[in-house]
C-alpha cells in the first residue's frame, strides 16, 4: 500500500518539460506532448484576434439596430482587395507545398509574390478610405462609418505585423542550408497559417459589412 502511494505520488510530482523527463516520458508508449514555441505562440496570437473581433462583432450588431445607423457603400475596390486576399491564400498553399518538396526556389519566388500582394492590398484600403473621405463618410459621421474605419484599421495592423513574420520566413528560406532547412520549412508554415487566418478573419468583418 505504502509502494503504491509513493508511486502515485512520484508521477504527480514529475516535471515533463525537462529533458530528462522527456527521455524518460518517451520510452512508454504515449510520448510526451510537443508544442513548438513558435505554433503555441501562433496559436496565442490567434485566439486574442479571435476574441477581440468577435467582441467587436458583438457590439457591431447591437449598434446597427439603432435609428441613426446609416449603412456605408461598399465600393468596388473592396472586393479586389478581399480577391488579393484569396490569391494570397492561394500562393501559400503552393508556397507550402513546395517547401514541403524542398523547392526552395519557387518558395522563394512565391513568397516576394505575397509581399507584393500584401502592399497592394494595404495600398488597396487607403484608397478606398481617400475615396470615402472624399465622398463625405467621415469616421465621426455616424456609427456605421466608424466601425468601417476601426475594423479595416485593425485588420491592416494585423497585415501589418504579418509583414514583419513574413520578412523573417523570407530571410530563413533565403539563406537556407541543411542545418536551418526544418526551421524554415516550419516558419514558412507557420506564416502559411496567418494568412489564413487573415483571410477568414476579412470574410467574416465583409460580410458583415455588406449584408447589414
Amino acid at each position: 500500500m505504502i509502494d503504491k502511494k509513493e508511486s502515485i505520488i512520484k508521477q504527480l510530482t514529475q516535471k515533463p518539460w525537462e529533458s530528462a523527463q522527456v527521455k524518460v516520458d518517451n520510452l512508454h508508449e504515449g510520448k510526451t506532448f510537443n508544442l513548438h514555441v513558435g505554433k503555441l505562440g501562433l496559436r496565442y496570437i490567434m485566439v486574442v484576434s479571435t476574441i477581440m473581433f468577435c467582441l467587436f462583432i458583438v457590439t457591431y450588431s447591437d449598434r446597427m439596430v439603432y435609428d441613426d445607423w446609416v449603412r456605408m457603400p461598399e465600393p468596388f475596390l473592396l472586393w479586389i482587395n478581399t480577391l488579393i486576399l484569396f490569391i494570397s491564400s492561394f500562393v501559400f498553399i503552393r508556397i507550402q507545398l513546395a517547401a514541403k518538396k524542398n523547392q526552395f526556389e519557387k518558395t522563394r519566388r512565391d513568397l516576394i509574390l505575397i509581399g507584393i500582394l500584401a502592399l497592394a492590398f494595404l495600398i488597396g484600403q487607403l484608397l478606398v478610405w481617400q475615396n470615402l473621405v472624399e465622398a463625405g463618410y467621415y469616421v465621426s459621421g455616424s456609427p456605421a462609418n466608424g466601425y468601417f474605419y476601426l475594423f479595416t484599421a485593425l485588420h491592416g495592423i494585423h497585415l501589418l505585423g504579418g509583414l514583419i513574420y513574413w520578412a523573417m520566413t523570407i530571410k530563413k528560406v533565403w539563406n537556407i542550408n541543411n542545418i536551418v532547412i526544418r526551421k524554415a520549412k516550419h516558419t514558412t508554415e507557420l506564416c502559411a497559417i496567418y494568412w489564413h487566418f487573415l483571410l477568414a478573419v476579412w470574410v467574416v468583418l465583409f460580410g458583415l459589412m455588406l449584408f447589414s
